[in-house]
């Protein structure tokens, strides 16, 4: 019987007492018993609610722990390393990767985006790149990580030019985390979300990786709160992330790919300043190389 229904029958009840001549301390406490009578009929309506929606979060969960126990796991897509590559000298002053007059145009555009882009890249350097917007930060970015080909110039990761490397393979070795409104949350589990770009579905150290650096960026609170935690169910359909929750999904994401040149472009400007600290702090930390494209 709904509560309403339940609750009126209980007030109908009172109306022979009222007209009964009952005394004012015999009617106050029958309505302090009926108001907490409804308040417990409360809390186990929401008690059986929150029961149900922990066995809908299992039954997402059960997958990947079923994958996570697996005696032999699939193998952790590793970036390739050709043979020509491997026989480069690996010195401290070679550069992970060179860019040497990069020019692009869009279509319906008469003027060049870049023109004579010129850029060097080494192993461990963290750079800031800083531009008005329109000066085309966004453009090399894209450049940069093989979503867009260099109508002029050339780019070399290793000295291997990323024509003949591919965009695919391109994309093992720089990852990017683009821009707020060119990046996508799936409506999927929050591990998904995080472990996509890596593999799925994933081994245990792969969600202890994750939850590891997602709480190193200050989103434990949010992981916490989710009744599933890593296995909450996110997106247009589940449970909804706010804009900077979103913007630290998307830079996890990137770091989570193992990729030796992650590129962040305006990551950190829905972030307020202690979130934006450490946020800066954990990605420098665990970034093997880093460019960060920001507004000066």
């Amino acid at each position: 019987m709904p509560l309403i229904g339940l609750s009126l029958r209980i007030w109908l009840g009172l109306v022979p007492a009222l007209l009964g001549g009952a005394s004012f301390m015999q009617i106050a406490i029958s309505i302090g018993g009926i108001v907490f009578a409804f308040r417990s009929l409360q809390y186990l309506v929401e008690g059986l609610s929150q029961i149900s929606g922990a066995l809908i979060a299992w039954d997402h969960a059960a997958l990947v722990f079923k994958a996570a126990g697996r005696s032999k796991p699939h193998a952790a897509r590793q970036a390739p390393q050709p043979t020509h590559i491997q026989e480069l000298p690996e010195t401290e002053t070679m550069p992970l990767l060179v860019a040497q007059g990069l020019g692009f145009r869009y279509h319906n555009r008469a003027d060049m985006v870049l023109k004579d882009c010129n850029l060097q890249i080494h192993p461990g350097d963290r750079i800031l790149l800083q531009g008005p917007s329109g000066g085309g930060k966004s453009t090399l970015v894209a450049l940069l990580t093989g979503l867009r080909a260099p109508q002029h110039g050339t780019l070399r990761f290793r000295r291997k030019d990323s024509g003949p490397l591919g965009t695919e393979h391109w994309q093992r070795y720089v990852v990017a985390a683009p821009q707020f409104h060119e990046n996508h949350i799936m409506t999927e589990t929050f591990a998904f979300n995080l472990l996509m770009g890596r593999r799925w579905p994933p081994t245990w150290q792969d969600l202890q990786e994750a939850e590891a650096i997602c709480r190193a960026l200050g989103l434990g609170d949010l992981i916490d709160r989710m009744p599933a935690g890593m296995l909450q169910v996110v997106g247009e359909m589940g449970w909804q992330l706010s804009h900077g929750e979103r913007s630290r999904l998307y830079i996890a994401r990137a770091l989570l790919q193992g990729a030796e040149l992650v590129v962040l472009d305006e990551s950190f400007a829905a972030l307020d300043p202690q979130n934006l600290c450490q946020a800066l702090e954990c990605v420098i930390e665990r970034a093997p190389t880093l460019l960060v494209v920001a507004h000066p």
